[in-house]
C-alpha cells in the first residue's frame, strides 16, 4: 500500500486515525490531497541571480560632468569611453632606489605613459629624478577597422603628436583592430539638452571644490579671454608675448618648467599650491621666473606670456584645480 499524506494537512474530522482505519479494510493505493489555502499555499520567493550586479535591461549610459549623456558608440560605430584619472591634483615625485615606473603610476592612479608624456622622456627612470604626475582626461578609443593616429586626431579634434606621445607609439603607426588608444583632451559627441546642439568637451570643467570667491586676482591684467572653461577647469587669456604674468594667490611653487619642452602640451609652465587646497597652473609661458620650491605672494611676477607647447598663438592657459575658476 502506498500512502501519501500532505505535509501541511489541517487538523479536522478527516484525521490520521481515519486514514489508518480505511487502510486496514482496503488495499487500494490512494493519495490524500488537500486544496491550497492560506495555510498550505507556497510562499512567494524573491528572484535570485548568482551575479551580485545582474543586468537590469536597457543600454549603459555614461554621464559626463553630471550634465551630458555619452552615446554608447561614436559616429563610426567604434567603442569609446571617457578616460579620466581619480584626482585632478598635480603631484611631484622624486624617484627612489628600487622604484619602477609602473609602481609609481599605480601609486598615483595613472598609466606609465601618462608619466612619460608629462615628463618628455621615453627611457628608464633613475633615483633622484623628479617626475611631474600630471592627471590627464580624454577619450579611450578601441580600434575596430584600423586607421592612423591622424585619423583619430581628426575624429576627436585632438593633436596627433599628443596622441602618439601619450600612447608611446609612432605618429606614423598604422593602428590595428583591438588596440586601445587614449586621446588626451579629445572631444566626444554627446547628447545635450534639446535647446542646444553644442558639443561638450570631456575635460573636467568643474566648479566644484572649495570656495574661491575673492581668493584669486587676475593673473594677466589687460589680457583678453579667448576661450572659456575647457580641459582641466582652464581658460585662455590672450596677450602679446612677454606680457607679465602674476601669481593669482600666494603659495608655494611646486612645478617650474622652462626650456621649451612639450611637458604634456603645456610648454613652459608653473604650478602654485595654495593654502586653501587649490592649485593654479600657468601654461605656454615664454619665460619662467618663479623657482620650484619657492614661496610667492599674491601679485608677484612668475613669468611672461608666450606660445610654447600645444599653442596656436600667444596666450596664457590658466587653470584652477580643486575649486571654481573665477575667470
Amino acid at each position: 500500500m502506498f500512502l501519501s499524506v500532505p505535509i501541511f494537512a489541517n487538523a479536522g474530522i478527516f484525521s490520521i486515525g481515519t486514514i489508518w482505519t480505511l487502510a486496514e479494510n482496503d488495499t487500494t493505493t490512494f493519495e490524500v490531497k488537500s486544496e491550497p489555502n492560506s495555510q498550505t499555499i507556497q510562499l512567494l520567493k524573491a528572484a535570485t541571480n548568482n551575479d551580485p550586479n545582474p543586468a537590469k535591461g536597457g543600454g549603459d549610459i555614461v554621464v559626463i560632468d553630471d550634465k551630458a549623456l555619452l552615446a554608447a558608440s561614436s559616429v563610426t560605430g567604434d567603442a569609446v569611453s571617457v578616460y579620466r584619472p581619480k584626482s585632478d591634483q598635480i603631484s611631484v615625485y622624486e624617484v627612489r632606489e628600487g622604484d619602477t615606473l609602473s609602481q609609481i603610476a599605480e601609486m598615483f592612479h595613472v598609466t606609465p605613459n601618462t608619466i612619460r608624456w608629462a615628463n618628455d622622456f621615453d627611457g628608464s627612470i633613475h633615483p633622484g629624478q623628479t617626475l611631474v604626475i600630471l592627471p590627464v582626461t580624454g577619450v579611450k578609443h578601441t580600434i575596430k577597422t584600423g586607421g592612423t593616429v591622424q585619423d583619430l586626431a581628426d575624429m576627436y579634434k585632438a593633436d596627433a603628436r599628443e596622441i602618439a606621445l601619450f600612447n608611446g607609439i609612432s605618429i606614423n603607426a598604422r593602428l590595428e583592430a583591438g588596440m586601445e588608444v587614449v586621446v588626451p583632451n579629445g572631444e566626444l559627441h554627446v547628447e545635450e539638452p534639446k535647446k542646444t546642439t553644442k558639443k561638450k568637451s570631456t575635460g573636467i570643467a568643474s566648479s566644484g571644490g572649495v570656495s574661491t570667491s575673492g581668493f584669486f586676482i587676475h593673473p594677466l591684467p589687460g589680457g583678453i579671454k579667448t576661450q572659456g572653461i575647457h580641459g582641466y577647469n582652464g581658460v585662455d587669456i590672450g596677450a602679446p608675448i612677454g606680457t607679465s604674468i602674476r601669481a593669482a594667490a600666494g603659495g608655494q611653487v611646486i612645478i617650474s618648467r622652462g626650456g621649451g619642452g612639450w611637458n604634456g602640451g603645456y610648454g613652459n609652465y608653473v604650478v602654485i599650491k595654495h593654502n586653501n587646497g587649490t592649485q593654479t597652473l600657468y601654461a605656454h609661458m615664454n619665460g619662467v621666473s618663479a623657482t620650484q620650491g619657492s614661496w610667492v605672494s599674491q601679485g608677484d611676477k612668475i613669468g611672461t606670456s608666450g606660445n610654447t607647447g600645444k599653442s596656436t598663438g600667444p596666450h596664457l592657459h590658466f587653470e584652477v584645480r580643486g575649486g571654481k575658476n573665477p575667470f
